[in-house]
């Protein structure tokens, strides 16, 4: 089941609303006892279904957990729409999209909606586990980022994350959040990348290795691999979702 409602983040798009979305697993009413870790995710409008999604292709990830009978609750919001918004929400770091344009980075202060608000209300509102080895967050592209991100800085509240095909290319090379970065405490990371995507961008494959290698000797519990004939879309992402999930260790019953 999932649940739609429109919000606002005032401190980044004021009164404009955009939809958030819950998916609830099986026998979440039936059950009115029990209690569940949570996912939280970027992209909101892409998961779920294809008359929401941007190209008319969502990752399904309502139907497969519902296949799945995955115990797991995802919280995730639509993306800002208008102009360059997604990018600069989805991005902790200033970097230039082309000659004509300069992304100035507002992940900080989505990432800071997300914990101190979005957060509480979803802990407030439907029976989660609200603790840190019980919550994770992911996302893909800019969203891949961000996850990423929110592992490196915001580590206290996310213990398990998943970036597919993140956008590590924006700072042109190691991102300076991840090299200053400490976790203190066991994570878990599933990333990944399309071999037919390693071409979008300049020395895409060789940050991905670098970043990699990072995280495994910041001591991280990282799954990284490329996908055979993996693209940068939806659908791609989407055959992704067993491993993602597996490689996270969600219950499934």
């Amino acid at each position: 089941m999932v649940i739609k409602w429109d919000i606002t983040i005032p401190q980044l798009t004021g009164e404009r609303t955009r939809r958030a979305y819950v998916y609830l697993p099986n026998g979440y009413d039936e059950q009115p006892e029990r209690r569940y870790p949570v996912m939280y995710m970027f992209d909101g409008h892409n998961l779920f279904f294809d008359e929401d999604a941007t190209y008319g292709k969502s990752w399904g990830i309502g139907e497969y957990l519902d296949y799945t009978n995955t115990q797991l609750i995802v919280a995730a919001v639509e993306c800002n729409t208008v102009g360059n918004g997604r990018l600069e929400e989805y991005s902790p770091v200033n970097f230039r999209l082309n000659e004509q344009t300069f992304i100035r980075g507002r992940g900080k202060r989505y990432m800071d909606w997300l914990v101190g608000e979005f957060k509480p209300f979803i802990d407030g509102n439907f029976r989660t586990l609200p603790e840190r080895a019980d919550t994770a967050i992911g996302g893909s592209s800019m969203g891949g980022l961000m996850s990423v991100y929110a592992l490196a800085v915001y580590n206290k509240y996310f213990a398990r994350g998943a970036a597919l095909s993140p956008s590590l290319w924006v700072g042109g090379g190691i991102p300076s959040f991840l090299i200053r970065a400490k976790f203190g405490r066991p994570t878990q990371l599933y990333m990944d990348y399309g071999s037919r995507e390693l071409g979008n961008h300049s020395g895409q494959r060789e940050i991905f290795a670098d970043v990699t290698a990072r995280l495994i000797r910041k001591g991280v519990f990282v799954t990284s691999r490329i996908v055979p004939y993996g693209t940068h879309s939806e659908a791609s992402w989407q055959r992704q979702l067993p491993v993602m999930f597996n490689a996270l260790g969600f219950e499934r019953e």
